[in-house]
């Protein structure tokens, strides 16, 4: 009866824990082929609005959670997206809850979105707060935000992770250079492969983001203005 009720509870947080992606709502379709998801701003009054996507439920694996929105917005030919927020009974804006939300889908020829150039977005991590230094100032970014540089072409941008096994990363943006994009991880740890067993450490890594899933995130992580490079 014992090891019943500890099944049943631990089937139970799973369910509290799952994260859901449902298709809400289907305005029409689109047989476009573009790959792309990007998010959209003010070209949605050019949109062709096409449905919704709703999340449900909280996770740490953003990744995850973008590969189940990407394939909701394929199926009805989507290659943009805006986030939809819930709204309170006098028609404010709810604020942003990461364990339930919406998206608007559309889709946009590609030659009409903007602001695709200029800027350098660097993600913190899911978890963790990150201490980074850009070109030899220190910043602290809180877990599930980031910050939107905008980039001087021809200045070299030196960003390090300041950890013992940190990564350091040097850029020199051209002249309307498309948006770069980059997440700080939490510390990591691994089996060792050398044979002699143990376990590798690394930290502070600095990864390069495809596109449409930093766009993703920079839909569901806060923007923090106050950090200004």
């Amino acid at each position: 009866m014992k090891n019943l009720k500890i099944v049943f509870f631990v089937f139970f947080m799973q369910l509290l824990n799952a994260q859901n992606v449902y298709l809400t709502k289907v305005e029409k379709t689109n047989d476009n082929t573009d790959k792309f998801l990007y998010k959209i701003n003010e070209e949605i009054k050019e949109a062709q609005y096409l449905g919704e996507v709703e999340v449900q439920g909280f996770s740490k694996d953003d990744a995850s959670i973008f590969s189940l929105v990407y394939k909701k917005a394929k199926e009805v030919g989507a290659n943009t997206l805006s986030l939809k927020p819930f709204e309170n009974i006098e028609g404010s804006p709810q604020p942003f809850n990461p364990s339930n939300y919406k998206m608007s889908l559309y889709y946009l020829p590609k030659e009409k979105l903007l602001n695709q150039t200029g800027a350098l977005y660097l993600f913190a991590s899911s978890d963790k707060d990150q201490k980074i230094d850009i070109n030899k100032k220190d910043y602290v970014l809180s877990p599930r935000s980031y910050i939107i540089i905008k980039t001087v072409p021809g200045e070299v941008y030196t960003i390090s992770t300041k950890k013992l096994l940190g990564s350091t990363i040097k850029l020199q943006p051209k002249d309307k250079e498309t948006n770069q994009y980059f997440q700080f991880s939490s510390l990591k740890v691994k089996s060792d492969t050398s044979g002699t067993g143990g376990l590798n450490l690394k930290s502070g890594d600095i990864i390069g983001l495809e596109k449409s899933y930093a766009e993703f995130l920079s839909l569901i992580y806060q923007e923090n203005k106050t950090v200004h490079p």
